[in-house]
């Protein structure tokens, strides 16, 4: 019944900015964890960053994307946010917003999630 609904994809060139948002519609997930991944053609998806409800909104981001992405979030709209600056033609991937239960929320929970988006594409150009 709940559904959480992408939107903010789009195509860039590098250097530039996306924000990605994800609407958690429906009865609210009861789950602590969000966050957002990402997977490119033949690539394996990973975890690009989370927050975690629980915990003061502690976020943690992958390494390639730290300093340049922040995840945000409202909780009085039910949104997470994916600020994305200083794009780079290898961020060009599918991006899900996902929620899960976890005591740390870790980047490498895609297998732990258990609602997912639907993907929103971001493509960037050199």
């Amino acid at each position: 019944q709940v559904q959480l609904v992408e939107s903010g994809g789009g195509s860039v060139q590098a250097g530039g900015s996306l924000r990605l948002s994800c609407l958690a519609s429906g009865y609210s997930p009861s789950t602590n964890c969000m966050g957002w991944f990402r997977q490119a053609p033949g690539n394996e998806r990973e975890g690009v960053a989370t927050i975690n409800n629980n915990n003061w909104g502690s976020t943690r981001y992958a390494d390639s994307v730290k300093g340049r992405f922040t995840i945000s979030k409202d909780n009085d709209k039910n949104t997470i946010f994916l600020q994305m600056n200083s794009l780079k033609p290898e961020d060009t991937a599918m991006y899900y917003c996902a929620t899960w239960r976890g005591t740390f929320c870790f980047l490498s929970s895609s297998t732990r999630a258990t609602i997912w988006g639907q993907g929103t594409q971001v493509n960037v150009s050199s």
